[in-house]
């Protein structure tokens, strides 16, 4: 008899409807998923703290945890709480890098620097999160404060959504930006999940 071995992805929100379709897709029924709020990423201060105590409070119940988030934007504390836990992430700086490669995002980043980069969920949310989540709707003079440095919109796709397309074209015609697309499916997100998923072995069931 052999004993059911479960795995978790501690994830950031931003990504939850993405690995629950890669889950979906590839029939990984044996990963569960657990996501914190992506408003973490307007206090990336919090992020390390935060990604602790999940794994902490999931630790006794998983035979392997694995994180999917970035560095972003935590200065590196991020991994000095993974090393300390014992826990791998995915690799790279933010999800940008590892939708579009680590390679065509700084051909991106080394053509524009000021460059503004939306993703499925944060075309879907921008109000939320960018207008709404930084004060904007409230204090319209800050949208010149925040994006000021900014001269392109480059909008990395992970699906083939023309209505998606069409609001990320929106939002660069909004800030008075240039606007490319690039369709990146779910790039590094997808081959890190299946590595992960990968190194699971069944093991004998002891009662």
């Amino acid at each position: 008899m052999t004993a059911s071995v479960r795995q978790l992805v501690i994830a950031c929100g931003a990504l939850a409807r993405e690995i629950a379709a890669l889950r979906e897709a590839n029939g990984w029924t044996a990963l569960d998923v657990t996501c914190l709020p992506p408003e973490l990423h307007n206090r990336p201060e919090r992020i390390a703290g935060a990604v602790r105590e999940a794994i902490r409070i999931h630790r006794d119940r998983y035979s392997e945890i694995f994180v999917a988030y970035g560095d972003c934007g935590t200065g590196g504390a991020l991994d000095a709480v993974l090393r300390e836990e014992g826990v791998e992430r995915i690799a790279g700086a933010h999800c940008y890098e590892f939708y579009a490669s680590p390679a065509t995002f700084a051909a991106l980043a080394e053509a524009e620097p000021g460059t503004f980069y939306l993703t499925d969920f944060l075309v879907r949310h921008f109000e939320r999160l960018v207008i709404r989540g930084l004060g904007i709707d409230r204090h319209p003079q800050l949208m010149h404060e925040y994006f000021r440095n900014y001269h392109r919109v480059v909008y990395l796709g992970q699906s083939a959504d023309s209505a998606l397309a069409r609001e990320a074209a929106a939002i660069a015609a909004r800030l008075g930006f240039e606007y490319q697309f690039h369709a990146t499916g779910y790039g590094g997100l997808e081959k890190s999940l299946g590595a992960f998923v990968g190194r699971v072995q069944i093991v004998p069931w002891r009662a």
